[in-house]
């Protein structure tokens, strides 16, 4: 990703784009091993980096410039984003050991408290409003993502439909493929993946910003292919110690912007709700006790 993209988001940093053919083969072999598995040298120092590739430190630091770093810290960022986007459920589980189980609970309570607080402390509200603002006023709402990121996707399209936008989700690669066909520059495209990217969402996205709608990614890592095709990206973590993600930080991230639209849109969604008053008080979908 080019550190020229606009990309607006929470804590974002502009990331380099890797310089690598532009490294002699000799030093290309020297530092491949670092980028082909960064969770194993994001930790080390520069004297330590070099110890485990067999080099000089002078020679790891010439390498990073050359990468396109202004220092050897933030070719450690760097690593840190690449390591996040690269990680699977299995170095999740991996990376906590054989731990006890209330050990691990209370490690995956603070987790979750570290996830949610990056919310507070990162999240830009201004960038909230104003994608409150374009959901508000786009012709159509198209919300991409799979797997796991599907329940994260219906959730965000149940509170949109309440407030009575024009709002479709797709949650399989065939439906994603048929519907980002007819988007056009008065829509809005937001997709939702983390990690490595999953295809259909990311290919989504891509389709999309080629036909001209505005394109938002929701995803964890600067260096997500998301970056590449969105307009707008907002980052979220969603570390965990378990074997599955953790999506407090993306479900609050949605709530913000549900929030927003609401307020944003507070007539339409009162009139709508006074129409569902009375079904949400007597309908039959409601348990009713006998008294």
């Amino acid at each position: 990703m080019s550190a020229s993209k606009d990309l607006r988001g929470a804590g974002l940093r502009s990331v380099p784009e890797l310089r690598l053919n532009e490294l002699s083969e000799k030093r290309q072999h020297i530092i491949r091993p670092v980028l082909e598995s960064p969770r194993e040298f994001v930790l080390l120092n520069v004297r330590d980096m070099a110890t485990r590739l067999g080099t000089a430190p002078a020679t790891i630091v010439r390498i990073v410039q050359s990468l396109g770093f202004g220092s050897y810290k933030a070719f450690q960022h760097y690593l840190h984003d690449l390591s996040v986007t690269s990680a699977t459920i299995l170095d999740s589980m991996q990376s906590v050991g054989n731990t006890k189980t209330p050990k691990i609970l209370k490690g995956s309570r603070k987790q979750i408290q570290e996830n949610l607080q990056f919310v507070m402390d990162h999240i830009d509200l201004h960038q909230v409003l104003n994608i409150a603002i374009r959901i508000h006023e786009a012709k159509r709402v198209l919300l991409l993502g799979g797997d796991m990121a599907s329940c994260l996707v219906e959730y965000m399209e149940y509170h949109l439909t309440i407030a009575g936008l024009p709002v479709v989700a797709a949650v399989n690669p065939g439906r994603a493929s048929h519907l980002v066909r007819s988007v056009d520059e008065e829509d809005v495209v937001i997709g939702v993946s983390f990690r490595r990217g999953l295809r259909m969402t990311i290919e989504g996205i891509q389709k999309g910003r080629e036909k001209g709608a505005y394109c938002i990614g929701i995803t964890d890592s600067v260096l997500s292919p998301m970056a590449r095709f969105s307009n707008e990206l907002v980052i979220v973590p969603i570390n965990s110690l378990s074997f599955a993600a953790s999506y407090v930080a993306p479900i609050a991230l949605i709530d913000l912007i549900t929030t927003a639209v609401g307020n944003l849109r507070r007539k339409q969604v009162v009139d709508r709700l006074k129409d569902a008053d009375q079904e949400q008080k007597h309908g039959y979908r409601w348990y009713q006790a006998e008294s």
